[in-house]
């Protein structure tokens, strides 16, 4: 029972559910390019469950087949975030994802974490990031370029967020020259 006056609080997010039009498709793409375990599934139904982390939480994406809608300017999710424990994670992924030719929407420094944007083989957007561990007013978006070394990433970070920590800063050439607009 919950004490009166006592808020009760989110403490992470559990999971997220996709309708999809191609399941197959979807969970070749969440596994072998995101790297998520499949820990059920029920072909019958059409519904796959996946986690990064299956010994912690049963899954944290479920892919379900029947969408309905097969328009790709349909805004059905705002977006899925794959938190990663190092810059060279994000790195890493950065690799594989152009390696499989996948479209980034951004690749940007938020001054609190590191984030490349991109869509899933159905449109849905996705985002894997790591948190910088520095402070920083939002929004927060500026161009980074993943290419670099990390230390030297890091460094342009740290300056940035020297700069403009306190404030927030955003880089409206970051929105319009990476496929993505302010109203989106």
């Amino acid at each position: 029972m919950v004490e009166p006056g006592v808020d009760p609080s989110i403490a992470r997010l559990g999971h997220v559910g996709i309708h999809c039009t191609d399941l197959a498709k979807q969970k070749t793409f969440y596994r072998d390019v995101l790297g998520l375990q499949v820990t059920d599934e029920d072909p019958n139904l059409g519904m796959v469950f996946m986690s990064a982390r299956p010994e912690e939480e049963h899954h944290e994406i479920l892919l379900c087949g029947g969408r309905n809608v097969d328009d790709r300017d349909a805004m059905l999710l705002q977006q899925v975030s794959f938190r990663c424990d190092s810059l060279e994670d994000v790195v890493g992924f950065y690799n594989r994802l152009k390696e499989h030719a996948v479209q980034f929407d951004m690749v940007v420094s938020h001054g609190n974490a590191v984030g490349v944007y991109f869509r899933d083989p159905e449109g849905n957007r996705l985002e894997v990031y790591w948190a910088t561990g520095l402070r920083a007013r939002q929004p927060y978006l500026e161009r980074v370029d993943l290419t670099r070394s990390p230390e030297a990433i890091m460094h342009d970070i740290i300056e940035s967020v020297r700069l403009h920590g306190a404030t927030g800063f955003v880089d409206r050439s970051a929105l319009e020259k990476q496929d993505i607009g302010a109203s989106r």
